[in-house]
């Protein structure tokens, strides 16, 4: 199993692949900051289920090359080399948090390769006409995400310090949210064995350089080099009400405006709270039919937003092991 590709400007991207060798292929791209050994369900969970797991670290990231100057539009090509080299012509993507932009631009520009996309706990683009974009924010995000977008140098010149601190002792940086954490993502990240994954995860993505974050945040913040209302496959947005890192008025934005998107709201989960539902999002992205969970009730009107998209009713999102 190839673990690093070549892309055809010379860079290296460190590779993945983990689940059903003959699965169906799901693209997973990671948060900020993040790598391609980020939590994901369990190897047996990917194979009943028949899922070949692809995941990368993006550029500066981990075991891949830098690509100054990257926007959010540079994945298409990044994972359309992947699935080239791994033989994948067709593929589903799903993104978490920082990826989750990274995940909608695959679907604008590969429609002919992406099947369906989710987008969990993402952001909407900075320009997005009428959001308020730092609303319902941490006060931590909006100092980090101004300072990006206003002040690129001084942005680095922080971060870079921060970032080579966190690799020494990545609980650092759970420290560091902890105090803007609701109690369901505090409980969240208590657990060990999440808490083991998003470490290592967390040591991964800073091991080589603080250019992978770095980059990620000014691509974020800068144009992203498409528009989600291209996106002609179906998506699904999945979302926690009570999310201060990234909040839920950005996912019903895109749902506004994506044409086959479903929203889904969760009203008592936050950020992290995304790590649960990630076994039940990649049950969508692969089914032929309408996946519902018939245990758990509709959410109301005005919290669960649907254009064009089939409804996944919320909730009953258990994971085997968190993503």
């Amino acid at each position: 199993m190839r673990d690093h590709v070549r892309t055809a400007d010379g860079r290296v991207l460190r590779v993945e692949v983990s689940g059903d060798p003959r699965g169906r292929p799901v693209f997973l791209l990671h948060g900020m900051p993040g790598s391609r050994v980020g939590p994901r369900p369990r190897s047996m969970f990917l194979y009943q289920r028949g899922t070949r797991l692809i995941s990368y670290d993006r550029p500066g990231y981990g075991g891949s090359d830098r690509m100054p100057g990257r926007r959010v539009v540079d994945v298409v090509r990044d994972v359309a080399e992947v699935a080239d080299a791994l033989g994948v012509e067709r593929f589903a993507v799903a993104g978490r948090s920082g990826g989750a932009p990274h995940a909608l631009a695959c679907a604008a520009l590969m429609p002919e390769r992406v099947t369906r996309a989710a987008a969990l706990v993402g952001l909407a683009p900075r320009n997005a006409e009428g959001l308020d974009w730092f609303a319902g924010m941490a006060p931590s995000n909006v100092n980090e995400f101004r300072t990006a977008f206003n002040d690129p140098e001084r942005f680095v010149a922080r971060l870079i310090p921060r970032s080579a601190a966190i690799r020494r002792d990545p609980v650092r940086l759970l420290q560091e949210l902890r105090h803007e954490l609701t109690d369901d993502d505090r409980q969240i990240v208590s657990d060990n064995t999440i808490r083991s994954m998003l470490l290592r995860n967390y040591r991964e993505a800073l091991r080589t350089s603080p250019y992978g974050w770095i980059d990620d945040a000014l691509a974020l913040t800068g144009h992203w080099g498409f528009d989600p209302a291209q996106i002609q496959v179906p998506v699904l947005l999945w979302h926690g009400v009570k999310d201060v890192f990234s909040p839920a008025s950005h996912s019903s934005w895109l749902a506004a405006r994506i044409p086959r998107a479903t929203a889904v709201l969760e009203p008592t989960a936050a950020h992290f709270a995304a790590l649960r539902a990630l076994p039940k999002v990649l049950t969508w992205l692969l089914a032929d039919t309408r996946v519902l969970a018939p245990s758990a009730p509709a959410l109301p009107h005005s919290r669960l937003r649907s254009s064009g998209g089939t409804p996944i009713v919320p909730g009953g999102c258990r994971p085997q092991t968190p993503a």
